[in-house]
């Protein structure tokens, strides 16, 4: 029998994130500060290896998954980077194309509801190739995720910005150079 005992009031306070109201981040990952890259991360459950230190999850009970919600255009999506841990993504709507192997490019695409389970050490990305904005879920496995490993070409890119990660993992924009 199950010993833990919470109200209705108390579930939704501490463990309800109503999709509505869960604030998108615009610039969560390195790969936002360039165009191509542009989507908004709607940070659920978990850090989720974030690097915009001022992004905080919906639902901060710690719950062994990372969970964000990826809103982008048509066309953009994210670039080649890695986790060391399993990065699951679920289509809601529109197709996407997942890609992986910076050397040998492979690609697989999905519609709504399949499942690609992403294993850690694989440099992989994702992009919305439907006509329409959509939303893809993005998951990370286990409370504590590290950082993300970013392809050379992404760091070179931003980096010709002035837009580069301090020592801590976070996003720093070049009138924060400063800091």
């Amino acid at each position: 029998m199950s010993e833990l005992k919470i109200s209705a009031r108390e579930m939704t306070e501490k463990y309800v994130a109503r999709y509505d109201d869960v604030k998108p981040s615009p610039a969560f990952f390195l790969d936002t500060a360039l165009p191509e890259f542009e989507r908004d991360v709607k940070n659920v459950i978990g850090a989720a290896a974030g690097e915009d230190p001022s992004t905080s999850p919906a639902i901060a009970a710690p719950a062994g998954v990372n969970f964000n919600y990826i809103v982008t255009e048509a066309g953009k999506g994210s670039a080649l980077h890695d986790h060391p841990v399993w990065e699951i993504f679920v289509p809601v709507n529109g197709r996407w194309s997942i890609f992986w192997d910076e050397d040998d490019p492979q690609e697989v695409e999905l519609g709504p509801l399949d499942v690609i389970s992403v294993p850690p050490g694989v440099m992989r990305g994702f992009r919305n190739i439907g006509d329409e904005t959509s939303i893809l879920i993005a998951m990370l496995g286990g409370n504590e995720v590290g950082a993300v490993t970013w392809a050379q070409s992404l760091l070179d890119g931003v980096g010709e910005k002035g837009i580069r990660l301090d020592e801590d993992g976070n996003i720093v924009m070049p009138s924060d150079a400063a800091d």
